[in-house]
C-alpha cells in the first residue's frame, strides 16, 4: 500500500496527522528556511522510528527547537542541549540534537554565500538521488540516502511524493516550480 493509498482511506475527521500531512504538506515546496529547516529536522529524527511518531511529536520539536529557527538553533549551548536531552516530547537522541545545531550553523553559512537555503537548493536542482546524497554530505550532518530523498521529495526536489491518482497530485504539480509541472514529469510514485 503507498502513502497515499493509507492516507487517502483515514477519514476527514481522524486524529491520525497522516492525513493532513500528505493532504496539506507532503511534496508541496515551500519557500520560507526555517520551515525548510524544520522539515530537515524532522526527517533526521524520523530515523529508525515510524513517521507517525514524528508527526505526533511535530509541536513538541517546533517549541523545543526554538520554533525551527536556524540562527536561534545555530547557538544553542550546552545547556539548550542538556535542556533537550531531557525533554519528553521530542527524540532524545543526542546525535540527533547535535547535528541539528550542527546543520543549523551549516545552513547560515550558506545563506550567507547563496542568500538563502532555498537558493542554494534550487542552485542545485535537477541532481539524482545520489549527487544529492552526496552534496548532502558534504554540507550536513546524519544525512543518508532516505533521509535526503524523502526530505527532497516532501519539498517538491525530488518525485514521488504522490501517485498520479491521488487527489493532491495535481495540487503538488499547480503550485510547485517549473521544474516540477506536468511537461516535465514522466511519473511520480
Amino acid at each position: 500500500m503507498s502513502y497515499c493509498d493509507f492516507a487517502n482511506a483515514l477519514p476527514d475527521n481522524t486524529d491520525n496527522p497522516n492525513k493532513h500531512y500528505h493532504d496539506h504538506l507532503y511534496g508541496f515546496p515551500v519557500e520560507n528556511d526555517n520551515a525548510l529547516f524544520g522539515r530537515l529536522l524532522l526527517e533526521i529524527n524520523q530515523a529508525g522510528l515510524s513517521w507517525t511518531t514524528i508527526l505526533k511529536k511535530e509541536k513538541a520539536f517546533f517549541q523545543a527547537y526554538a520554533e525551527y529557527d536556524i540562527k536561534k538553533v545555530a547557538n544553542f549551548s550546552q545547556e539548550d542541549i542538556n535542556r533537550l536531552l531531557n525533554d519528553t516530547g521530542i527524540i532524545r537522541n543526542r546525535l540527533k540534537i547535535q547535528a541539528a545545531i550542527f546543520n543549523a550553523q551549516q545552513i547560515l553559512l550558506l545563506q550567507k554565500e547563496f542568500g538563502s537555503f532555498k537558493a542554494w537548493l534550487d542552485t542545485h536542482h535537477p541532481l539524482q538521488l545520489p549527487e544529492w546524497v552526496k552534496l548532502f554530505k558534504k554540507h550536513f550532518k546524519f544525512v543518508g540516502g532516505e533521509i535526503v530523498n524523502e526530505f527532497l521529495m516532501s519539498k517538491g526536489y525530488l518525485e514521488g511524493a504522490h501517485t498520479p491518482d491521488c487527489p493532491q497530485y495535481q495540487k503538488v504539480i499547480n503550485c510547485s516550480p517549473p521544474w516540477l509541472n506536468q511537461d516535465n514529469i514522466s511519473s511520480i510514485r
